[in-house]
């Protein structure tokens, strides 16, 4: 059974997911791929306080997402 793509915003803390898309602009896209983030990669959400931040762990570094960053990022669980 496939499961559906969710936004960022709506994934527990320490659960593990994997990047589906980003429905976002170049900008955004430019700048995830510089923080390291791209399709297809795994990581595990630290903290997710809504409205304010998700804090993630992506490739043994810690990243901070706004709220409105992690809104446009889509992932599915592990």
């Amino acid at each position: 059974m496939a499961q559906e793509a969710t936004p960022l915003t709506m994934i527990s803390e320490g659960k593990e997911v994997i990047l589906l898309s980003v429905e976002g602009g170049l900008g955004l896209r430019s700048r995830l791929t510089a923080m390291g983030l791209k399709e297809g990669m795994k990581f595990k959400v630290l903290n997710n306080h809504k409205p304010g931040p998700c804090i993630i762990l992506a490739g043994g570094t810690r990243l901070v997402l706004g709220h409105g960053m992690a809104q446009k990022i889509f992932v599915k669980k592990v």
